[in-house]
């Protein structure tokens, strides 16, 4: 549960640098995004996924 809550906190500051350090491109990618079909955010998302599982299987071995 601890490391859960790290990757929850480490996700909370990556989108807080988003935001808070380039909130230009922040609203630039959010319109871009409604303009996106659903499978394409879809298989972004899932691509995202598996890229994340790969790093957490990398570094905890």
């Amino acid at each position: 549960m601890q490391d859960f809550l790290a990757a929850m906190g480490l996700v909370l500051v990556a989108e807080g640098l988003i935001y808070g350090g380039f909130p230009r491109l922040a609203k630039r990618l959010a319109g871009e995004m409604l303009g996106m079909p659903e499978g394409a955010l879809r298989i972004a998302g899932l691509m995202v996924i598996a890229v994340g599982v790969g790093v957490v299987w990398l570094v905890r071995g």
